[in-house]
């Protein structure tokens, strides 16, 4: 089932499915696998293009190397902007900590204040997917195998796939888009 809220079309899976992030099951899969980059906007290039030295820092050699020969993102099948990926899996912007996890060099330069830009909105959104429809924005839950300990874990802690994500959807939409969500989920 669809919702509409403003110019928005919400997937009721928003509300339904539970989904709480377990890095220590899935060791950060999404960022590894995957048939493309994780999608960006212009204005993410041109930040991610303005503060890439401070982002390398974090970067894994293997990941510069990559950024150096194709750039920090390509043209996807949709049109769209994308992050460039190591031998077509990992991210060029992954790195790896101390218990074999896959972070973001983007969002650790984030956490230690170097840059005021957290991630790519379509990472902190993950597992909502968004799609531009002419004067339409669809959100819709993107299921994938790799994510079932998520989806474990928010069944465990019912945590529907909003909640989850309040952050990245403030971010994304406003507060009080977020807030129209929360008084769906009461009516649903």
């Amino acid at each position: 089932m669809l919702i509409e809220i403003e110019d928005k079309i919400i997937s009721t899976e928003l509300f339904e499915r539970k989904f709480v992030c377990d890095l220590n099951a899935c060791k950060g899969a999404c960022c590894v696998e995957g048939d493309g980059g994780a999608p960006l906007t212009l204005e993410e290039v041109e930040i991610i293009e303005k503060n890439y030295d401070v982002i390398s820092k974090h970067m894994r050699p293997e990941g510069i190397a990559n950024v150096k020969e194709k750039g920090i993102y390509y043209i996807d099948e949709e049109d769209h902007p994308a992050t460039t990926l190591v031998n077509g899996q990992e991210c060029s912007f992954v790195y790896f900590d101390e218990a074999g996890i896959t972070k973001c060099a983007i969002e650790k330069a984030y956490l230690e204040k170097e840059i005021d830009f957290k991630k790519p909105i379509s990472c902190h959104l993950y597992p909502i997917r968004v799609k531009q429809f002419n004067e339409l924005t669809a959100l819709n839950y993107e299921e994938w195998h790799i994510c079932k300990p998520a989806c474990s874990c928010g069944e465990q802690l019912n945590v529907p796939v909003y909640k989850f994500l309040r952050e990245p959807i403030i971010r994304a939409f406003g507060e009080s888009f977020y807030h129209e969500l929360e008084h769906i989920e009461k009516e649903l």
